[in-house]
């Protein structure tokens, strides 16, 4: 995480910045309320239906559990992207809801499975952390990382409204890091096997990115039980 980007990523960071320096400044307040709004709902619902978090049980035995729910909505998302693929363009413009909502909704059962209620906002800041980290940039993703170190400490001076998250950041990160992925998946022929098989990685991605900062967290906290 905090290796410094490579020539090749600060490149293509570049490029990224260049194409949407293009795009109008209306464009990307439109696509960023969206995307806000978007996962804003995505999360409240995951709330209502998330279980309880499991306070208990040793963390061999809930990552064992996190590791069925990852795996089961690898099947789902590479199900979800086989069908929108096979649809062409009209069908691979829902699959980017789809596909958000898979993922966050993942991440809300990880999320309980380690422990942490979702009820607090700060976990559901520390959630988009989490989702940061796999879909970002080397350098935003160092940047994101730096922020989580000692999270118990630094959730203390977060502010009280997540409507001040930087969803602008978020948003273009996000959409950099899967637009070529995603791009081919609308291609006529080829659309539902690309579609499946990147849905698949990058349900596998994000959640080898959460049991790895949950675990940070609990070695953390493991730390802090022991100091007199």
């Amino acid at each position: 995480m905090l290796r410094p980007p490579s020539l090749v990523s600060k490149l293509a960071t570049r490029v990224q910045h260049k194409l949407n320096s293009y795009i109008p400044e209306k464009v990307h307040n439109a696509i960023t309320t969206t995307i806000k709004q978007m996962i804003r709902g995505v999360l409240f619902g995951a709330k209502l239906t998330t279980k309880k978090p499991e306070k208990h049980g040793a963390l061999f035995m809930k990552e064992a559990l996190v590791q069925e729910r990852i795996a089961f909505y690898k099947r789902a998302a590479a199900a979800e992207g086989g069908i929108t693929g096979a649809g062409g363009i009209l069908l691979g413009f829902a699959d980017f809801p789809l596909l958000l909502s898979l993922k966050l909704k993942m991440l809300y059962e990880i999320t309980a499975l380690y422990g942490y209620s979702v009820e607090d906002y700060r976990e559901r800041l520390f959630l988009l952390h989490v989702f940061q980290l796999a879909f970002s940039s080397q350098e935003q993703r160092r940047r994101v990382y730096l922020q989580m170190v000692n999270w118990e400490e630094q959730k203390k001076h977060l502010p009280e409204d997540i409507h001040q998250f930087d969803w602008r950041t978020f948003q273009q990160e996000y959409r950099d890091y899967i637009d070529i992925p995603k791009m081919a998946q609308l291609i006529p022929i080829i659309g539902a096997p690309v579609g499946a098989v990147v849905n698949y990685k990058l349900l596998q991605k994000l959640g080898n990115t959460a049991m790895n900062a949950y675990r940070m967290r609990w070695q953390e906290e493991q730390k802090t039980m022991k100091q007199p």
